[in-house]
């Protein structure tokens, strides 16, 4: 079926039911952002396949919503689709309800997923669709329709030490309960794959990419349940769970448990899913707030900050011998976006204790390097040779820890304008590693700085300028953030971010530098605390692209610092042409 299709067999079920207006968020039961293959119903339903955007159908029209990051993917991907995109955040975009209301009739009926819906975007809806006489209802009609979706996968589910994960499970949980104590809470619902896998040290491979399984948990005073898939428990993750006085349950239990609680002080947050309300509200106070754990799990501690510091080594020389290969290659041996990301795949699989990449490789070629989160197809990617400039955004996932980069470089010839625009993003990038600020900073004091050299002419970039990123665990991690919006959470020791500014040019190319960097402490002054950041990447920029003359002496020094730090780094393990090749790489500006 194609998404016209697709579309037109939803509804059909939506005149069964008779609903005026169906949601398909881009969700699962956990709200994860990344999602098991038999979840992806946005994906199934309209062809788009970035991780962020949901889905409105009314009985006439249809439309897609996503951010900045996917404006270029999303218009391509819709096309024939009969989807239109609707551009989130861009002056003139109506609010999906809103929209909504204006589309469909006074006392009309909106359905959703209770299950793949949130309790905040439930809570919402029900607010604006009851001020117009508009009810809301669970109906997860893609069952009907979506007939090959798949099964939940059968992987092993496996420990990951206190070696590595520096905090043992009975240490996690007794944290927990003294936050669930703090707020009055009798029990506590964990729904999020990377708080559970977290809580549990426990690792998966459920969802594409991220070292996570399906799972439950539930905390009490004085017990603690985990809810999945009993039979893909290896025999060392059981033990694990009994030394640690969890109980094990199977994963279709959830809800029957959920239903036998009354009269309880229940943690949970407004982002779990809609039904785990709906089981639970009778007889029930709720405390609607972040999982305490996700906060912890944000704050690395030091043994996880040192699998950071061991992996970004193991990655930066499958990444120096990946782009020596890339730049000597390129022209003469037949390849293209998507051979290139096996090829890095490839010398990231030399490495120790690599488990996969963090994320599928994002590899634009020529004007495909300006869709920001492009996904290069086994069929029909574009031919690279060595004439125009190429980004790679990638990362891998190792039992010590997660890593993502970006280099943006050239492949023979570049114009002046690339190159001017190049060193403004590399710029942006080099302010923010070398900024110190006071304690209580949040991300968004700080994005402005990596912008500012872009801004200064008349130039920006659609997507945060850094996201956290998990120990081995989800590229994609929070609460923490870098970017434009609005993030009530503060910038916290141990926290790891991406640091990665960028700049796009539709149907030109694209630019993008990224390093990971953590929070630490600086200093104590008289004016309080300071924190700073230490650079975690360990891979060299190209000089080639670099106009000096826009860097200041403090921002050379910084690059010039940090070349010599990747030349210790990774120089001893380097040999013959790459290491001559690299050296030069490194050499001062």
């Amino acid at each position: 079926m194609t998404s016209k299709e697709k579309v037109v067999a939803l509804r059909e079920e939506m005149q069964k039911n008779n609903v005026d207006a169906f949601i398909v968020y881009s969700a699962d039961p956990h709200m994860s952002e990344y999602l098991p293959g038999e979840w992806q119903e946005r994906v199934w339903l309209s062809g788009f396949l970035g991780s962020a955007g949901f889905v409105v159908i009314t009985k006439d029209k249809a439309g897609l919503w996503t951010d900045g990051r996917y404006f270029t993917q999303a218009a391509l991907e819709l096309d024939g689709s009969g989807i239109d995109l609707f551009k989130d955040g861009i002056e003139g975009t109506p609010n999906y309800i809103d929209w909504i209301i204006s589309e469909i009739p006074a006392s009309g009926k909106v359905a959703v997923n209770a299950v793949a819906t949130s309790n905040a975007n439930w809570e919402l809806l029900s607010q604006k669709l009851q001020s117009k006489n508009i009810s809301l209802a669970d109906l997860p009609l893609l069952k009907e329709i979506w007939k090959d979706r798949g099964t939940p996968s059968k992987n092993p589910i496996f420990v990951h030490p206190v070696e590595r994960a520096g905090k043992s499970v009975t240490d996690k949980l007794g944290a927990i309960r003294q936050k669930m104590e703090d707020q009055e809470a009798t029990v506590h619902v964990i729904s999020s794959l990377d708080d559970v896998a977290w809580t549990s040290n426990l690792r998966g491979s459920d969802v594409e990419s991220n070292p996570v399984f399906l799972g439950y948990i539930v905390i009490t005073k004085n017990d603690a349940v985990l809810f999945t898939d009993l039979e893909k428990l290896e025999v060392p993750a059981r033990k694990q769970m009994d030394d640690s006085f969890v109980k094990m349950m199977p994963y279709e239990e959830f809800y029957n448990y959920l239903s036998a609680f009354k009269n309880e002080k229940i943690l949970v947050s407004p982002n779990s899913n809609q039904m785990i309300y709906e089981t639970l509200k009778a007889d029930n106070q709720f405390i609607k707030a972040p999982v305490p754990g996700n906060l912890m799990k944000a704050q690395k501690n030091e043994t996880e900050l040192e699998g950071f510091r061991t992996v970004m080594v193991r990655d930066g020389i499958a990444m120096v011998k990946f782009l020596y290969w890339l730049t000597h290659t390129a022209g003469k041996e037949a390849m293209n976006e998507y051979s290139i990301g096996k090829k890095l795949g490839g010398f990231r699989a030399e490495g120790e204790n690599f488990v996969g990449e963090s994320f599928g490789s994002i590899v634009g070629y020529k004007d495909n390097g300006a869709i920001m989160h492009y996904s290069a197809k086994s069929e029909g990617s574009k031919d690279v040779t060595n004439d125009a400039t190429i980004l790679v955004d990638s990362g891998g996932q190792y039992l010590e820890g997660t890593t993502d980069i970006t280099r943006t470089l050239a492949l023979g010839t570049f114009s002046d304008e690339f190159k001017r625009n190049s060193t403004l993003v590399l710029q942006g990038l080099i302010r923010l590693s070398m900024v110190k600020f006071p304690k209580g900073t949040k991300g968004v004091h700080l994005d402005a700085i990596a912008r500012l050299p872009l801004w200064m002419e008349g130039k920006d970039f659609n997507h945060g300028t850094g996201h956290g990123v998990g120990s081995f665990m989800n590229v994609h991690e929070g609460p923490q953030s870098i970017r434009k919006d609005l993030n009530a959470q503060d910038l916290l020791p141990g926290m790891v971010c991406s640091n990665e500014p960028g700049y796009y040019l539709e149907g030109k190319y694209g630019i993008r530098h990224e390093n990971l960097i953590a929070v630490k402490e600086a200093e104590k002054t008289i004016h309080g605390t300071f924190y700073e950041f230490e650079t975690l990447t360990f891979c060299p920029f190209f000089k080639d692209t670099i106009v000096k003359e826009i860097l200041s002496e403090e921002e050379i020094a910084w690059l010039n610092s940090y070349h010599k730090t990747c030349e210790e780094k990774i120089g001893p393990y380097l040999e013959g042409e790459v290491k001559e090749w690299f050296l030069e790489l490194v050499s001062p500006l």
